[in-house]
Order: C-alpha cells, then sequence, then structure tokens
C-alpha cells in the first residue's frame, strides 16, 4: 500500500510503449495496488503502470465507490463499434484540465487477470471509454493527441501557467 508519485506531463515516458508483463507474482500484485492507493489519491477513476514510472501493461480501473475496482494485464482492443461518442477526458498525469474527446460507443477487450489467466469484457460508456483511453496510454499516446492542435495547444498552454501557479 504505498501512493507513488505520478510523472506529469509533457515527460517522455508519457510517450512511450509499455511493456507486456510475462510475470505474474506478488510483484504484480504489488504494482496494482500501488496503483490503486496511487489513483484514489490522485483522485481519478484511471491509471496506468507508466503513469507512475513503470513501463509495463497494467491498468487499473475504478469507476465509482459501488464497483470494485478492476486490474487488467496486458489488455488489448479486439472489437470496437463504429458508433463514436464524446466524453471530457483528462490524466492523472496532467491534472486540471480536460476536453472532449471522441471515442468509439462500445468495446471488447482481451486482458489478463492477476493470475495470468486471459479474460474478455465488452464495455460502452465510461467504461469503453477508459478502456481505450488506458491502453491509448499504454501504446504511448498520450490522450492530447486525440485533439486538435489547437485545442492542444491551448490545454498545454493552460495547464504549464497552472503549474507555474
Amino acid at each position: 500500500m504505498t501512493i507513488r508519485p505520478i510523472i506529469r506531463y509533457p515527460d517522455r515516458r508519457l510517450a512511450s510503449p509499455a511493456r507486456p508483463v510475462t510475470v505474474f507474482d506478488d510483484g504484480l500484485r504489488e504494482l496494482a495496488q500501488d496503483l490503486l492507493d496511487t489513483m484514489r489519491a490522485a483522485p481519478g477513476i484511471g491509471i496506468t503502470a507508466p503513469h507512475i514510472g513503470v513501463p509495463l501493461r497494467v491498468v487499473v480501473l475504478e469507476l465509482d465507490s459501488k464497483d470494485s475496482p478492476q486490474t487488467y494485464v496486458n489488455p488489448e482492443i479486439t472489437w470496437a463499434s463504429p458508433e463514436m461518442i464524446l466524453h471530457r477526458e483528462g490524466s492523472v498525469s496532467m491534472p486540471g484540465v480536460n476536453d472532449e474527446v471522441q471515442r468509439h460507443a462500445r468495446v471488447r477487450i482481451s486482458y489478463q487477470d492477476l493470475d495470468g489467466n486471459t479474460q474478455t469484457e465488452e464495455s460502452d460508456g465510461l467504461r469503453a471509454v477508459c478502456h481505450q483511453h488506458e491502453i491509448d496510454q499504454l501504446d504511448g499516446m498520450f490522450w492530447l493527441q486525440r485533439l486538435s492542435r489547437l485545442k492542444r495547444e491551448r490545454l498545454v498552454k493552460r495547464f504549464e501557467k497552472m503549474s507555474r501557479g
């Protein structure tokens, strides 16, 4: 149970693809718990291992207090609906700024649980948005890259101004 430092945009580690997890052990369980504790402290509803500087394909989501947190190891999108939705997104690595991003309304993902068992999950709405957002991060694509250049530059300027205090 450790709250780890979150790396901040524009740290270049956020632009690096994460490596697949190959060892399913107590170290992985500890990483997942640290991610959950760090995400709750941020606060946020989703976090990846790269957000804390660990270049592994691990995601933790906790969309609300009624749902138990879920850990996804090596997640991949295997299907996405043609229907799109707009959803306001942000990042624990860039607190205080957000904007609407267009995403697929529904997705199916394949992933492994903490024991290495392969699972699939279909989701829609907020959970589908979170899957796409966090898997993008694992692939080295920060959410800002989904915005127009003008919106991206405006948000970066706002974040830099906020960071200076």
